[in-house]
């Protein structure tokens, strides 16, 4: 069939996306999302740079396999807590969004903080919203094009500096640094570098709410989060319907209107571009945007804020007030969020502050299952992989135990320096005729000289030939 024809219909898998030009408000929200900007900014570039007992205070050094984070030393062995983290991490997100909602999107996520940041540079280089309208629709000139380059190359730098703190946690940021100014970085420095400054410029930048919208996998499930009783932004329908233009003087009974004037301000400011009038819709990031616009037109007409506001659905439809709305906050799926998560923050801080600052690996010489030495002694060999987690020097002795007569060959005594691992070799021998043929139960026990009450006790098989 011909494609021209009347009863041919394209169907577009893909909607097109349509340029969403924000405007910039003023009110509580916005200023609360600049607070969050810049203490979550300050966090982000400056620790790096922070100094802790003659090292980087934050550094994830995956070459020698120590995460550093102020005076905690983790290891391998200590991924349990890195899990716990991204438990309690998980367990707060639902517990902040079945309360508040969106906040984290609104005000704290990666995309919301560096489009705000990306957004205030393309203001202050193309300036406000219908300049940049007016801008991006004239035809190409040298005018236009020095303004777009001036805007991209400042995305460029600060995406760049955010590329670079990056692998600034995962490299010592001065050692890096360094290796910047010589051009001396290694290969995959130069990736992750390159790649999250990329992704950055690409996500802030040019993708935006496409983001939120389409990739971020949060808006899709927080259906399952929310509830009857978490707060959202809420058009209150009952006080703005039916909408139409009226002068600040003209009363609203003259024409029977509700509140709402129709301004569409709660669009324009609105950075993913949808009406909340609407309704709840999963493109809200909750980040509070048309509650500023919304308060700003209800005070130049002489009405009540309140318009559009933070509410929940119970409060919306039995017309709550705010005290009832708290009293109503601390429900039982609240209750169990938060019961849940103080456990295993307890548990998370508990075993982490009271974890022995030493380990120990019992490795087994498999070459050598049981050998006989002078005097019908029974000699085994072992490996003990000892690492102090401690950011100080310690003198350890080890010792054996289990088995009648069993001893250590040679003094058992050594020293580690501050976080360091060592491959301590050992000889164990047990007297003729003791244990029985095959594998014995045994014990390694390491003391810490410089402190007896740190003690660490492992399991081991002392094995007599048959």
């Amino acid at each position: 069939m011909d494609s021209a024809s009347p009863d041919v219909a394209v169907v577009k898998m893909y909607k097109a996306r349509e340029e969403i030009y924000p405007r910039e408000i003023q009110g509580r929200y916005a200023t609360l999302r600049w607070f969050f900007v810049w203490v979550t900014q300050l966090i982000y570039y400056g620790l790096p740079w922070l100094s802790w007992n003659g090292r980087q205070a934050v550094l994830f050094d995956l070459g020698a396999r120590k995460f550093y984070i102020f005076g905690i030393v983790l290891w391998p062995q200590d991924f349990i807590y890195l899990a716990s983290l991204l438990i309690i991490s998980a367990y707060s997100l639902f517990l902040f969004t079945a309360i508040f909602g969106r906040v984290w999107c609104g005000f704290a996520c990666p995309q919301t903080v560096y489009t705000e940041i990306f957004m205030w540079i393309e203001r202050k280089i193309e300036g406000n919203r219908s300049t940049r309208i007016r801008l991006d629709r004239q035809p190409a000139s040298v005018a236009k094009f020095i303004r777009k380059f001036v805007k991209h190359l400042m995305w460029g730098a600060l995406a760049l500096w955010t590329g670079f703190t990056f692998v600034g946690y995962f490299t010592p940021i001065s050692v890096l640094a360094y290796e910047v100014s010589s051009f001396n970085l290694g290969p995959w420095e130069y990736f992750w570098i390159a790649f999250y400054s990329f992704a950055t410029y690409g996500n802030a930048g040019w993708m935006r709410e496409q983001v939120c919208k389409y990739m971020c996998p949060y808006a899709r499930f927080q259906s399952a989060m929310f509830d009857k009783d978490s707060l959202i932004i809420t058009y209150d329908t009952g006080r703005g319907e039916p909408r139409g233009a009226r002068h600040k003087d003209e009363p609203v009974a003259a024409k029977a209107l509700g509140d709402c004037i129709d301004c569409s301000m709660c669009v324009q400011v609105c950075p993913t571009g949808i009406d909340i009038r609407k309704g709840l819709q999963y493109e809200c990031i909750g980040c509070g945007a048309c509650v500023d616009a919304c308060n700003s037109v209800m005070d130049k007409i002489v009405s009540p804020r309140g318009l559009v506001r933070f509410w929940t659905d119970h409060a919306r439809i039995n017309r709550w007030s705010a005290d009832q709305i708290l009293r109503h906050m601390f429900r039982l799926r609240v209750l169990i969020y938060t019961g849940i998560l103080l456990i295993i923050v307890s548990i998370f801080f508990g075993a982490l502050f009271t974890r022995i600052p030493v380990k120990m690996d019992v490795i087994r010489d498999r070459g050598s299952m049981g050998r006989e030495v002078e005097e019908g002694m029974i000699e085994n060999v072992y490996r003990l992989q000892i690492m102090n987690t401690d950011e100080s020097a310690h003198r350890y002795h080890i010792s054996v135990s289990g088995i009648e007569t069993i001893q250590l060959q040679g003094s058992g005594g050594f020293s580690l320096q501050a976080t360091e691992s060592k491959a301590v070799p050992v000889n164990v021998r047990l007297g003729p005729g003791q244990g029985v043929k095959g594998s014995n139960t045994m014990w390694f026990t390491l003391v810490d000289i410089d402190n007896p009450d740190v003690q660490l006790k492992e399991k081991a098989v002392f094995f007599v030939p048959r």
